[in-house]
């Protein structure tokens, strides 16, 4: 019984990555980026001070962040320019769509996920979507998360644009603290700085 279980749980994880790859490989991405954002996601969630199980989740379940994208046309998906304001209305719908894939699940792993997904996108400021929440409104794990996802899609070459390099990454982190992005998460993220860097390059395109 005990080695079914281990199984089970494995299997588990193994899926959430092979999904959060899938959805990284449509959008022409690699699915590194999944992997870089769960460590980066980890190392956060343990510095911020959450428990060991909340920093498991957190691990495991970051990988679904984009699982939204998955009903996102490709056209919109993969276009190499600027969204139109149609087409940005579409692409922002993935948190949405994300959340309510995941959400009816008792799974502890695929409710995180729903978190993760359905704000990711949100900002400090209240300038984010889809629900426009402020400051600690948006649950730790869409906090982190957030943190995590845009400091390797700003590192990583996308269809719309180039690899920044590390350091306008950081200044751009460091800039976006208060509006963007969690104040304290930030100041994480600079004590981890090392270690963060050190996922990117262990885990590159």
């Amino acid at each position: 019984n005990a080695q079914l279980h281990e199984d089970v749980a494995d299997t588990q994880r193994e899926i959430v990555y092979m999904l959060g790859e899938a959805v990284e490989t449509r959008s022409q991405e690699t699915g590194n980026h999944v992997k870089r954002v769960a460590e980066i996601s980890r190392i956060l969630a343990e510095a911020y001070g959450l428990g060991d199980e909340e920093v498991e989740l957190v691990k495991l379940a970051s990988p679904l962040h984009d699982i939204g994208k998955i009903g996102i046309p490709d056209a919109i998906l993969n276009k190499p320019g600027k969204l139109d304001p149609g087409e940005w209305e579409t692409m922002k719908s993935h948190a949405q769509l994300g959340h309510n894939m995941l959400a009816g699940s008792n799974r502890k792993v695929l409710r995180a996920g729903a978190i993760m997904a359905l704000e990711h996108h949100e900002k400090w400021d209240g300038t984010g979507y889809p629900n426009g929440k402020a400051g600690e409104e948006i649950h730790i794990f869409g906090r982190l998360t957030a943190i995590a996802d845009v400091f390797d899609a700003l590192g990583s070459d996308r269809v719309y644009k180039k690899a920044w390099p590390v350091e306008r990454v950081v200044e751009h982190m460091q800039a976006e603290s208060g509006s963007h992005f969690d104040p304290r998460g930030i100041e994480l993220f600079m004590e981890n700085l090392t270690e963060i860097i050190s996922v990117r390059d262990r885990y590159k395109d």
